[in-house]
C-alpha cells in the first residue's frame, strides 16, 4: 500500500527537492506596504518639504511637572526620517527574502517615524499640543472601544455583529432621555446598556432562532434604529430639549499622583467615569475570554458548535446570552456620546462609529487588546484631523475630513491582510 501511494505522484519533484528552505513561507506583503509608505515619506519630506521649526508642546499649564517644548527643524528632521524609513523597508525586504517574518516591533517603529515626520512637517512654524492631541484621540476612541469589545464577544460566539452602529445609537438616545428625566447620569448609563441589549436581542432572535442571514439583520437594525431615533428626536426631544435632551454629564475624576505624570497623566488619569469603566472593561473581557470557563465555552461555540454541542454546551443559549452581553457593552459606548462628550443627543450622532468599531474587530484579529489598539488608532486619526485644522496645516481640508476613514481602509485592507475569524461566525447552527 505504501508503494502504491508513493507511485501516485506524491513524491517531491527535483525542483522541490532543491528549493531553498522557507521559500514557501516568503511573504512580501509587509515589505511592499512599508516600501510604498517610504516612497510617500520621501516625496513628502523631499520635494514637498517645508522650511521652519516645528514645536511639539509636551505639557499643559495644569501639569505639576512642566516639560520644555521640543523644537525640531522641519526640513532636516524630514530628511533624517526619510532615510530611516528607507532603511527599515530594505531590512523588511531582506528578511522576507530569507524567509523570515518582519517583526511587529519593526513595523511599529516604521509607523511611529512616519507619523512623527508627518506631524513635524504639518506643524512647521506652529505649535502642536501633543497632550491635547492624545487626549482627544482617547476621547474619540471610547465609543469605538466599547463597540469593538461588543463585536469581539459577539463574533467569537459565532454571530456577526453588523448592528454595532445601531447599538451605539440606541445607547446614546436612551441615555440622554433617561438621564435628562432622572437627572442622574448613572441611571442613564444603565438605560444605555438596556437599549443595547434590546437591539442585540432582535439580532440574536432572528439570526439564532429564525436562521435569518446575520449581516442582513444587522443592516436592517442599523437602518431601523437610525430612523426611529431620528423620528423621536424630531417629535420628542427637539421640542422639549430642556426637559428631555439636557442630560447631566459625568465630571472628570482626577487620580492623585498618576495624574501628575507628564503627558500620560493628563491623557489617561483625568477622565470621566465612563473612560475608567472602559479600562476595566478591556481587561475584564480579555481575562474572561481567554482565562475562564465561560470564555472557553464561548470560543468553542464560535469555532466548532457541533463539537461544543456534543459535550453538553447549549449552543443557541450560549450565543443568545453572549450577544446580549455584547449589546450591553456597545450601549455603554453610545452613552459616552451624550453623558461624557457632547452632552445632548443629535440625529445620527454616531456618524458611522459602529462600522469603524467593526473594522477594529477585524484589524485586531478578534482579540480584545488588539481591537482596542486598533480603535485607538482610528481615534487618533480623527483627533489629528481636528488638531491639524486648528493649527492651519497645509493639508487640504477634504483630505483631513476623510483621514479617519482612509486610515480605517488602509489598516484593514493593507495591514490586516488575510485574516481568519472564528470558523462558525455568520453560520447558523442547526442541531441534528
Amino acid at each position: 500500500m505504501t508503494d502504491t501511494k508513493l507511485s501516485t505522484g506524491s513524491a517531491p519533484s527535483p525542483a522541490d527537492a532543491h528549493a531553498k528552505p522557507g521559500a514557501a513561507r516568503r511573504s512580501y506583503r509587509t515589505p511592499i506596504v512599508l516600501a510604498a509608505f517610504a516612497v510617500v515619506g520621501i516625496l513628502l519630506f523631499g520635494p514637498f518639504g517645508r522650511e521652519g521649526v516645528s514645536t511639539l508642546a509636551l505639557s499643559t499649564r495644569s501639569d505639576a511637572i512642566q516639560l520644555t517644548p521640543l523644537g525640531l527643524p522641519t526640513l532636516a528632521t524630514g530628511y533624517v526620517i526619510a532615510v530611516l524609513l528607507v532603511v527599515i523597508a530594505v531590512v523588511a525586504f531582506l528578511r522576507a527574502r530569507s524567509g523570515a517574518r518582519v517583526p511587529l516591533w519593526l513595523s511599529a517603529v516604521f509607523a511611529f517615524l512616519l507619523l512623527l515626520g508627518f506631524l513635524v512637517w504639518a506643524s512647521a512654524d506652529a505649535n502642536l499640543p501633543v497632550p491635547g492631541l492624545l487626549a482627544g484621540a482617547l476621547a474619540l476612541s471610547v465609543p469605538l472601544i466599547f463597540g469593538a469589545l461588543g463585536g469581539v464577544i459577539s463574533e467569537r460566539v459565532g454571530v456577526v455583529n453588523v448592528a454595532i452602529e445601531g447599538q451605539l445609537l440606541a445607547g446614546a438616545f436612551c441615555s440622554a432621555l433617561v438621564a435628562s428625566i432622572t437627572g442622574n447620569p448613572f441611571v442613564g448609563l444603565i438605560a444605555a446598556m438596556v437599549a443595547g441589549v434590546l437591539v442585540s436581542f432582535v439580532l440574536a432572535a432572528f439570526s439564532i432562532k429564525y436562521l435569518v442571514d446575520q449581516v442582513i439583520v444587522g443592516v436592517v437594525l442599523n437602518v431601523l434604529v437610525s430612523g426611529l431615533t431620528g423620528f423621536l428626536f424630531s417629535v420628542l426631544l427637539s421640542p422639549n430639549s430642556a426637559a428631555l435632551n439636557s442630560p447631566p454629564r459625568f465630571a472628570n475624576i482626577t487620580i492623585p499622583v498618576l495624574s501628575d505624570i507628564p503627558i500620560i497623566g493628563y491623557v489617561l488619569f483625568r477622565q470621566t467615569f465612563i473612560v475608567y469603566l472602559m479600562y476595566i472593561a478591556v481587561i475584564a473581557v480579555y481575562i474572561a475570554l481567554f482565562h475562564t470557563r465561560w470564555g472557553l465555552r464561548l470560543r468553542a461555540v464560535g469555532e466548532h458548535p457541533q463539537a461544543a454541542d456534543t459535550v453538553g454546551i447549549k449552543v443557541a443559549a450560549t450565543r443568545f446570552w453572549n450577544v446580549s452581553i455584547a449589546g450591553a457593552i456597545a450601549g455603554l459606548g453610545g452613552a459616552f456620546f451624550t453623558l461624557g462628550s457632547v452632552g445632548a443627543f443629535g440625529k445620527e450622532m454616531t456618524a458611522g462609529a459602529g462600522f469603524i468599531a467593526l473594522a477594529a474587530v477585524i484589524f485586531g484579529r478578534w482579540d480584545p487588546i488588539r481591537a482596542t489598539l486598533a480603535a485607538l488608532l482610528f481615534g487618533f486619526a480623527s483627533s489629528l484631523q481636528g488638531v491639524l485644522n486648528i493649527i492651519g496645516s497645509p493639508v487640504p481640508s477634504e483630505f483631513l475630513l476623510m483621514l479617519p476613514y482612509l486610515v480605517t481602509i488602509l489598516a484593514v485592507a493593507g495591514f490586516a491582510g488575510k485574516v481568519r475569524g472564528p470558523a462558525a461566525a455568520g453560520k447558523p447552527y442547526i442541531k441534528s
